[in-house]
């Protein structure tokens, strides 16, 4: 049986960036939702993610966004996207661009 390609954190990366927080209207990653990427021997992804507020309405869809992007790589098996607020998330987790965007 052929191996199948090894899965990255950049191809995760890369995948969600196409998750959209509508209410914001940018990507999961560029707002560093993101908080870590765990990939095992078996290319099985867990990712750990928080959103901008504990009260945010669009969590289920965002998370289930981000599975649905993650599945969609090739060679990967199984998806866990876990989400966290510890450490709460603050604006300066935002990459250096929104940083500069929004001032902060």
């Amino acid at each position: 049986m052929p191996m199948s390609k090894k899965v990255t954190k950049e191809d995760v990366l890369n995948a969600l960036k196409n998750v959209i927080d509508f209410e914001l209207g940018l990507d999961v990653v560029s707002l560093g939702l993101v908080y870590d990427i765990q990939i095992d021997d078996q290319n099985n992804v867990k990712v750990l993610m928080t959103m901008t507020t504990p009260m945010c309405p669009l969590a289920g869809m965002i998370l289930s966004d981000a599975e649905e992007a993650i599945k969609k790589i090739e060679g990967v098996n199984n998806v866990e996207v876990e989400l966290t607020f510890d450490p709460p998330w603050t604006p300066e987790r935002m990459s250096p661009e929104l940083r500069e965007k929004f001032g902060v």
